[in-house]
């Protein structure tokens, strides 16, 4: 395999992860003793933020009328591409039935999680996107009551497009309140809140941090890492394009990774001397972000044919996978491990991450080699069920029986041997361990 890195990552994005293990920890467990109390404790501690919690009408009115038409516009149109998307999605999950032998009936159900909870990021970046995504899915497959909290700014609340987006997506309840004490908020049922079945949305190391402790509690989306993108290229790619496209990702954060594999060394060489010029033309805050993460977490990899340029994709397993090369089909017939795929120069991550209708919550660090990403699917359980007449069962009771006894459970067996017992009282079975 003819791989060359001409630019080699000195850093993993786990390689500066922090142990927050055991603050999380006790911080979950001082509000699940302390309640609503101890939550808005940690919001005056870590929010600087001493304001209403649960939203009001009148705070949800207000904050829809400080923002343009324009504004709600846009969100509006993003909404609606997602709400399309997902509503596209549930239509390939249906309740089934099917006779798996005469008289045995088994099926299966798509029920919706009772009670969502949405946490929306609103600190470094006010996340609008993650409240379109997390709030539209969950309202279209049926949650019975969704929750949205994000961390509120100091004298001022959340921020007015965080709060409209997640009133006309469907939030039936919008908290002022960020970070562990937000999660918990939803996941322990405070502030007349039902208690969370499921917590989705992105947020820093603390948030996934609770949402870790608390998954078999509630379910979760998933576990995120850092987000992470990577394109491929061939000789066609534009490498002005593709050098925004790794810069626009790096922006995310210091320890953001961002990939190019190519076949084609002098694009690589030309989008290596591009970037740093590009970084600097960023605002300054996004600028650090987009340096750092580029310095210490980019890689550039030269291979020798398509096939290898997929196999490293493969290995990496990215968040977001960008393909700017000649014959996309094949690309898409190919590639196997990513959260969201985007095929050509006319589209980008940063369509899928705001408005093209796909769902922006995905794996991240690898986990897309066994996962996909935040969908209706998420918020339903895929749950079974069984009917059968006497005879239907009758089979399935012997075979019970016999399998149960060559496993050493004779409970499980005599639960068997008593219905064809009561059943068929004239007649012998065979019920000894199957051989």
């Amino acid at each position: 395999m003819s791989v060359e890195y001409l630019k080699k990552a000195p850093k993993t994005s786990t390689s500066d992860a922090s142990d927050v293990k055991v603050t999380v920890r006790a911080i979950l467990d001082d509000i699940e003793q302390g309640g609503e109390e101890a939550a808005r404790r940690y919001a005056a501690k870590f929010d600087k933020y001493d304001g209403n919690i649960v939203l009001t009408r009148d705070e949800i009115d207000a904050a829809t009328q400080s923002l343009s038409q324009k504004v709600k516009d846009d969100i509006r149109f993003a909404r609606d591409n997602v709400r399309k998307f997902a509503e596209a999605q549930k239509g390939t999950i249906s309740d089934i039935e099917v006779e798996i032998i005469p008289g045995f009936v088994a099926g299966q159900k798509a029920i919706p999680c009772q009670a969502a909870g949405c946490y929306v990021p609103g600190g470094r970046y006010s996340h609008v996107a993650s409240a379109i995504m997390t709030v539209t899915t969950a309202k279209v497959a049926g949650c019975g009551h969704i929750t949205t909290c994000s961390p509120p700014r100091p004298e001022v609340g959340v921020n007015p497009a965080i709060i409209y987006t997640a009133d006309v997506c469907g939030a039936d309840t919008i908290l002022a309140l960020g970070g562990v004490q937000g999660v918990a908020a939803m996941a322990f049922g405070l502030f007349g809140l039902p208690k969370a079945d499921i917590l989705v949305g992105p947020g820093n190391q603390f948030v996934a941090e609770a949402k870790r402790i608390l998954f078999g509690r509630v379910g979760i989306d998933m576990l995120a890492g850092p987000t992470d993108s990577l394109i491929l290229a061939d000789e066609t790619a534009d490498p002005f394009i593709v050098a925004w496209d790794l810069v626009g990702q790096a922006e995310h954060g210091y320890n953001s990774p961002v990939w190019l594999a190519t076949t084609s060394r002098p694009l690589a060489e030309k989008v290596m001397d591009m970037v740093p010029d590009l970084i600097k033309s960023l605002p300054e805050v996004n600028a650090q972000n987009a340096e750092a993460a580029w310095r210490d977490y980019a890689e550039v990899i030269v291979c020798g044919t398509r096939e290898e340029v997929a196999e490293v994709s493969d290995g990496i397993a990215p968040e977001h996978l960008t393909v700017m090369a000649e014959d996309l089909d094949w690309w898409l017939d190919r590639l196997k491990c990513y959260g969201s795929l985007f095929l050509g120069e006319e589209t980008t991550v940063a369509f899928g991450d705001k408005a093209s209708g796909t769902n922006h919550v995905l794996p991240t660090s690898g986990a897309a080699r066994y996962t996909g990403g935040l969908s209706v699917h998420k918020y339903m359980k895929i749950v079974t069920w069984q009917r059968a007449t006497r005879e239907g069962a009758r089979p399935v009771a012997e075979a019970t029986a016999r399998i149960s006894r060559l496993e050493g459970m004779e409970g499980h067996a005599k639960t068997a041997d008593i219905r064809l017992e009561k059943w068929f009282p004239e007649e012998s079975f065979d019920l000894t361990a199957a051989e």
